[in-house]
């Protein structure tokens, strides 16, 4: 028998707060976590070999491009991000402007950060459904993102969601990615 449990749901007239949440994402590291806007706790199975090492490389060219400019901080997928919608999110790279990270307090540093990252990536896995992953990038834009890019290399396409609504779809075997006047100077190309 074959069990699949995606999403925990808290009790009626009950919601997974925010300390319950961090809590229960410290006793269990080794698991990954989110929290959608409506408290619902979602687990994020780790990803095959594949993916992970693409994601990698992603972060490496993305953490290259940050040390060299210092414009703001660079996160890794198992950072989490209280947006202002009340979901928890943990992009898969992820990037906040030096001035809004420096404007919060240690304490604010310590739990999920009150804020939505500037720039966001999400890597489609093998296991991921296309529709989830895009309701995530339109919730990202909906609570602050300026830019965020869908990298889906099972259709050979790239979605750009940017801050004015606007959503651009790059296909091809390889793609030419811009950080725009989000990441100033940040060019990516991608072998899909």
């Amino acid at each position: 028998m074959e069990l699949e449990l995606r999403t925990l749901y808290p009790p009626r007239q009950h919601s997974f707060d925010d300390d319950f949440f961090f809590a229960l994402c410290q006793a269990n590291e080794t698991v990954r976590l989110e929290r959608d806007a409506l408290g619902n706790i979602i687990f994020m199975p780790p990803t095959g070999t594949e993916t992970g090492q693409y994601n990698f490389e992603l972060a490496v060219e993305f953490g290259i491009w940050n040390r060299r400019t210092q414009l703001g901080y660079a996160f890794d997928s198992s950072t989490g991000f209280k947006l202002p919608n009340s979901a928890v999110r943990s992009p898969d790279v992820s990037w906040v402007r030096r001035e809004r990270m420096d404007a919060l307090s240690d304490d604010e540093r310590q739990g999920f950060a009150l804020l939505c990252p500037d720039f966001v990536v999400e890597l489609r896995s093998a296991s991921d459904e296309l529709k989830p992953l895009k309701e995530k990038m339109e919730e990202y834009r909906d609570n602050g993102v300026r830019l965020g890019w869908l990298i889906d290399r099972a259709g050979k396409q790239v979605f750009i969601y940017r801050e004015n609504g606007s959503i651009e779809i790059v296909k091809g075997p390889s793609v030419q990615l811009s950080g725009e006047d989000v990441l100033p100077g940040f060019t990516l190309k991608l072998t899909l």
